[in-house]
C-alpha cells in the first residue's frame, strides 16, 4: 500500500498547478490581443483607398473662346473701302460693291457690322437716292467681328437700283441715269465715296 504523502505537499501542488494555469492564461490573452492589434494596424485606411480624388490634368481653353478684355475697335483703328465692281452699270444691271473692314490697331477688337450698325448711302448730287438702312428690320441680326491686327473683313452688296427712304416709304420715283456716289460708314469709321455711273 501506497504511503500517503502529507496534507501540505498536496496543497503545494494545488498552488503550483494553480499558477501554471493562470500564467497559461495570461499568455494566451496576450498573444489574441497581439493578433487583433496588427490586423487592425495591417487593414488600410479607407479614406486613402475609397476617397482620394483622382489626379487631374487642366483642359487647356479652347482656341475659339473670346479671351477676356477685348473692347470695340476704336474708329480711328479702322479702314473701310466700298468699290463698285465696275465704273458703269448699264440698263438693267444692278450695281455690286465690294465693301471691306479692315483692323489697323495693334491689338484685336469687336465690331458689329449688321444692317443696324453700317451704313450704304447712294447719292446722286444733292439727292439722297438709298440706304440699307431704309427698310432694315429693327430686329436684323447683329454680325460682330472679331479682328485681329491686320485682319480684313469683305463682303459685297447689291442693289436693285429702287429709290429708298427713311421709314421704307413704298412708291418712290426710279432713280435716273447718271452719276452716283457710294458711302460706307461703321462703328464711327468712314470710307472714302465711290462714284460710278448708271447707264
Amino acid at each position: 500500500m501506497p504511503r500517503r504523502l502529507p496534507a501540505r505537499v498536496y496543497w503545494v501542488r494545488r498552488i503550483v498547478l494553480l499558477v501554471a494555469l493562470a500564467l497559461v492564461v495570461t499568455l494566451v490573452v496576450v498573444i489574441v490581443q497581439a493578433v487583433r492589434g496588427g490586423t487592425q494596424a495591417a487593414a488600410p485606411e479607407p479614406a486613402v483607398t475609397t476617397t482620394a480624388p483622382p489626379a487631374t490634368t487642366p483642359t487647356p481653353t479652347p482656341t475659339s473662346t473670346l479671351p477676356g478684355g477685348i473692347t470695340d475697335c476704336a474708329a480711328g483703328d479702322l479702314a473701310l473701302t466700298i468699290a463698285a465692281d465696275a465704273p458703269t452699270f448699264g440698263a438693267g444691271v444692278s450695281p455690286t460693291f465690294t465693301l471691306t473692314i479692315t483692323n489697323n490697331g495693334t491689338t484685336s477688337c469687336l465690331v458689329d457690322a449688321g444692317e443696324n450698325y453700317r451704313a450704304i448711302v447712294l447719292t446722286s448730287g444733292t439727292d439722297r437716292v438709298w440706304s440699307n438702312q431704309d427698310c432694315a428690320a429693327s430686329d436684323s441680326d447683329a454680325r460682330t467681328l472679331l479682328l485681329a491686327p491686320g485682319m480684313t473683313d469683305t463682303t459685297t452688296l447689291a442693289w436693285n437700283r429702287e429709290r429708298s427712304a427713311p421709314g421704307c416709304t413704298a412708291d418712290l420715283p426710279a432713280p435716273g441715269d447718271g452719276t452716283y456716289v457710294a458711302t460706307f460708314t461703321v462703328g464711327g469709321a468712314q470710307a472714302a465715296p465711290a462714284a460710278f455711273v448708271l447707264g
